[in-house]
């Protein structure tokens, strides 16, 4: 049966559906798997209450203020001296045997200034210089500001793996690509993410399905920044000496081919990289040459095609899932065969009443008609796509053995919110405490913008490391790290007769006040 054909079979009755159900239940009762890999699970109480009024800071995150920092700030030094330290891009080197996790997005779409949207930096190893492999976790608005702070240039953001295409994952896409060939990324652009959904089109008439992958996505994209790339096409975009990666290279699911008429090693080329979102443990990425892995399973947000991502290397794991309401294939991909996984990074969020208090602006809970319409709505929002703080710590119950370390994503961080989270969580799983204070000790923390995790491969591993990032608040694009000199490049696509870009190509000068003695100087001053 195809997936469509599964999709359309006919739905169970709710006589029907009521009958498995019983049968699932007693099932997990008497501790058997349904499918002989899923672990029992067991109800718990539902704590009663709210944390608010409160008396914990609304306007700061302390256990984030507390961490020791780590110096990314690429402080300018003079021509020919050294930086410190003393790397390409003036930023701290990764150990050999170091997988290094930042957090450059953390929040839900309601924006604030503190945290951008969801984006996670995942690095491994080091060698000439550089790491030895990397790949970006969806690239929320905003967060590529924290790339640049970080030191991460374009040429290093050319691997994205997104979960689902909701707008607050996908947003810094538009400037990861469109000006990544402007700065050092002079190669194509290649993004993982969900084939088709196959869900029926709900309304009468054309088209019965959507075409809602990755690669239409990606075709639609491409082509609705045609005018952005054909206006900077006067600067280069390929070189000759690029090496395509290829299906078996890179452990591929299907072939890299771009969606548009670009040539295949060019800047402006996206290359979407179709994943069956059904498949559990379906591998997205393994390159045998840095030893990076990384696989996939379906998740449950919103709409079938949402995706939670693994990511291994050298005896090192870790999950990141991304949106999602509770389920079982995260039990599963995390108790990992009953070896456990080192960090698991889950999205968490308020009940739809904090959610609602703190959308209307309000100290307490409240009442009345408006009170209850958003309160309806965002039950809504969480019953379609959400883990609330309640049903997170239940989740991290059924986890055996226990993440070597958990964070809490996706979530609006500060001390009342993640205190408020706390005690529910330590109602349905007791390990965690329930005072804010004790963070630095905890099994469990909230994930913050520029949050920097060390983890380390070893037998025994050494303890991960919790990092706060120094950057600088008013700095420039991060130190080009170009992949050829200038000389071997490609000439640009609007070119004068010497090869060399040519940026009067598509513009007409006939209003232009020219610079001269009595207007401006040509060089800039």
């Amino acid at each position: 049966m195809t997936k469509r054909e599964e999709l359309d079979s006919p739905k169970l009755s709710r006589r029907e559906s009521l009958k498995l159900s019983g049968l699932a239940l007693g099932g997990l009762a008497l501790g058997r798997r349904l499918d002989g890999q899923y672990p029992l699970l067991v109800g718990g109480d539902c704590p009663t209450g709210t944390c608010y009024p409160t008396a914990y800071d609304t306007q700061r995150y302390s256990y984030f203020e507390s961490l020791e920092t780590m110096d990314y700030r690429q402080l300018p030094v003079l021509p020919g001296m050294p930086r410190n330290p003393n790397t390409p891009t003036g930023t701290p080197a990764l150990e050999p045997n170091e997988m290094r996790v930042t957090f450059m997005g953390s929040c839900i779409p309601p924006v604030r200034r503190a945290q951008a949207m969801m984006s996670i930096f995942v690095e491994v190893g080091w060698e000439n210089g550089k790491a030895l492999d990397q790949a970006i976790f969806d690239c929320g608005s905003g967060c590529c500001a924290n790339y640049g702070a970080m030191g991460v240039g374009f040429g290093r953001m050319d691997k994205i793996f997104l979960t689902h295409l909701h707008g607050d994952h996908i947003s810094d896409l538009t400037h990861i690509y469109c000006f990544g060939p402007s700065l050092d990324r002079i190669s194509p652009l290649y993004v993982w993410g969900p084939g088709d959904s196959w869900l029926k089109n709900p309304q009468p008439g054309d088209p019965p399905y959507f075409k809602d992958g990755i690669r239409d996505f990606c075709g639609h994209f491409r082509e609705a920044m045609r005018w952005h790339t054909e206006s900077f096409s006067f600067q280069n975009t390929s070189y000759p000496s690029y090496q395509r990666p290829t299906k078996k290279s890179w452990g591929l699911p299907v072939d890299p081919v771009p969606v548009s008429d670009d040539p295949p090693d060019d800047a402006y080329a996206i290359v979407p990289i179709d994943l069956d979102w059904s498949k559990v443990g379906g591998v997205a990425y393994w390159n045998r040459k840095t030893g990076l892995k990384i696989s996939h399973y379906p998740v449950i947000h919103c709409r079938q095609g949402s995706l939670a991502y693994k990511v291994e290397w050298e005896g090192l794991s870790m999950i990141y899932t991304s949106d999602t309401k509770p389920e079982l294939n995260t039990i599963f991909m995390a108790q990992n065969y009953g070896l456990g996984i080192d960090l698991l990074v889950h999205e968490m969020i308020v009940p739809p009443e904090i959610w609602a208090m703190e959308s209307l602006h309000y100290a307490r809970p409240a009442a009345g008609p408006a009170w209850d319409n958003a309160v309806a709505r965002l039950t809504q929002v969480q019953n379609s796509s959400h883990t609330s703080q309640g049903a997170f710590g239940y989740l991290l119950s059924q986890i055996n053995p226990r993440p070597r370390l958990t964070v809490a994503t996706h979530f609006p961080v500060s001390d009342d919110t993640v205190a408020c989270a706390l005690e529910s969580v330590n109602r349905h799983c007791p390990e965690v405490p329930a005072d804010i204070a004790l963070l630095a000790e905890s099994p469990l923390i909230w994930s913050f913008d520029l949050m920097v995790l060390r983890l380390f491969a070893g037998n025994p591993k050494p303890e991960i490391l919790r990092r706060r990032a120094l950057v600088l608040q008013h700095g420039f694009s991060p130190i080009a790290q170009m992949p050829v000199p200038a000389s071997e490049l490609y000439p640009p696509k609007y070119h004068d007769r010497r090869g060399n870009g040519d940026p009067y190509a598509q513009i007409d000068t006939t209003a232009q006040i020219e610079p001269g003695p009595d207007t401006y100087c040509e060089n800039g001053y």
